[in-house]
């Protein structure tokens, strides 16, 4: 059906129109609960809640996991359990100009030619789709299917905290169904493992000692941004990157003394916007905003419609008290420009697969004179992983930062022997009457901490088309929820007796 666009502003319910209703309908429930990591109350109890409205036995463990179990049909109970797994967090990104709460405001869909996207902020339909869908599953009385073990994990997006510290006998089944990818049409069967590159730089503030001096604010507003692992490749603009190249040209031609410089949010996603405040000579200040102007026709030039909506603005502000000391701020800003960010190799055994990536997430000025500087590694191979990551320590340490690096988490090794990747291969070819791709993605998920912890786990990972995640111009498209579904109920249904194997 062709959606006509269509904004949203009140309560009204939206999305149980669509199909498959169940889906939609426990999906804009979802919107409406504050979510973001590390604060995951609300929706854990949203899930209690709801296993005890079916009778249906739930558990919760130290990490704050929620497992809720479906028993199986009569006469299905020789039939394999099978796990459905989700994370019940989600990235809380919005416009600069958008008012939001995340502790309380719900986030608003509307429907846009096919596709449901939020009002200024990130949809969270990774992974809200894949709880709604875990849901609609379990409350369904006339599935006829073996037992089906709910896995809903806390913190997946900012540390993977919750499946860092799943015991291994909190499920029962080994056979999982990961709901957490962005690709119609692709099984997924291996996954990067990532870790964190984190930089403390010390700095001093001195007195502003220019004659006539002016403060200046830069913005950089209106790109895309992106998920740091599923979009690494396809040379979306870094407005930390852009920011920090714009300082250095500034400061080759003019006096510039940086007084603050705050970019990007969040680790897991390619920074959309960024701020800096410098102090000038007023003398130099139509120059300036010519020279700003040249650097954005040059980055248009650059991009073309790749970031069509990229906007450069500059306006006088109020002097500030002290800026940085000048010999920190050349090497800071070297640090930022040496830093690696994007593409590093490309897998050499599967087509098309990013090997290894960084991602420049965010650099703040904090209080205590302190700059942080937050980067994102991520790879197939364990030991380029790492080499990224002394890349990044190497560029930092140059200006005299700290770094720390996090102790991450495992790849997935991708197994195409996989008898639940037989079922689903077979299940998508009947459904849909094509094959399906067979992938390894380059974003982490879980199933590489299930894949260490466990052993002989069985994994695929799938889910409907989601573009834009970890951005306010996230969604999801509407028929290939449809599709997601079918072939979920259709896997379900074809999971083979305990006794038997799929060849």
């Amino acid at each position: 059906m062709l959606l006509v666009f269509q904004y949203i502003s009140n309560c009204m319910s939206v999305l149980s129109q669509q199909s498959p209703a169940p889906i939609w309908i426990y999906f804009e429930e979802i919107c409406k609960i504050p979510r973001l990591s590390k604060n995951e109350e609300k929706i854990r109890i949203y899930l209690r809640d709801f296993a005890s409205k079916h009778n249906l036995e739930s558990k919760e463990d130290e990490a704050g996991n929620i497992l809720i179990v479906r028993y199986p049909a009569p006469g299905m109970e020789n039939i394999k359990t099978v796990v459905l797994q989700s994370h019940m967090d989600m990235v809380g990104e919005k416009n600069a100009d958008h008012p939001h709460d995340w502790s309380k405001d719900p986030i608003i869909p509307y429907l846009e030619y096919g596709w449901v996207t939020a009002r200024g902020t990130t949809l969270g339909a990774d992974d809200g789709i894949g709880i709604a869908s875990q849901l609609a599953i379990l409350s369904d009385k006339d599935l006829k299917a073996g037992k089906i073990e709910c896995l809903f994990t806390v913190d997946e997006e900012s540390g993977m905290t919750g499946a860092v510290n799943l015991k291994p006998g909190f499920f029962e089944g080994r056979i999982l169904l990961n709901l957490d990818s962005e690709d119609e049409g692709i099984l997924y069967i291996g996954c990067a493992g990532g870790m964190d590159s984190i930089g403390t730089l010390s700095y001093k503030q001195l007195p502003i000692t220019l004659t006539n001096a002016i403060g200046i604010e830069i913005s950089i507003t209106g790109l895309r941004g992106g998920h740091s692992g599923d979009e690494i490749h396809k040379g979306l603009g870094n407005s930390v990157k852009l920011m920090t190249r714009l300082l250095k040209e500034l400061s080759e031609q003019f006096e510039v003394s940086l007084s603050w410089f705050n970019g990007g949010n969040l680790r897991n996603a390619i920074p959309r916007e960024a701020f800096a405040g410098i102090v000038i000579s007023r003398s130099y200040l139509e120059r300036v905003n010519e020279s700003v102007k040249e650097f954005l026709s040059t980055l248009n030039n650059e991009f073309g419609d790749l970031e069509k909506d990229l906007l450069i603005t500059t306006r006088v502000a109020d002097l500030p008290s002290n800026v940085m000391d000048r010999e920190t701020q050349v090497k800071l800003l070297d640090a930022l420009d040496c830093c690696p960010h994007g593409v590093i190799s490309w897998s050499k055994e599967m087509e098309d697969l990013v090997e290894t990536s960084s991602n420049l997430a965010s650099v703040k000025f904090n209080e205590g004179n302190l700059v942080k500087i937050v980067t994102t590694q991520r790879s197939s191979i364990e030991s380029s992983k790492h080499d990224a990551a002394e890349m990044v320590r190497n560029c930092l340490n140059q200006a005299g930062a700290k770094v720390v690096h996090s102790e991450g988490y495992p790849g997935w090794k991708p197994s195409l022997k996989s008898e639940i990747l037989a079922i689903a291969r077979n299940s998508y070819i009947n459904l849909f009457g094509k094959e399906p791709a067979v992938r390894a993605i380059h974003a982490g998920l879980e199933c590489g901490l299930f894949y260490e912890k466990i052993k002989g786990i069985d994994m695929i990972s799938f889910g409907p088309t989601i573009r834009g995640a970890h951005t306010p111009e996230e969604k999801i498209e509407i028929k290939t929820v449809q599709m997601f579904w079918d072939l979920l109920l259709e896997v379900l249904m074809n999971i083979p007796g305990k006794d038997n194997q799929i060849s």
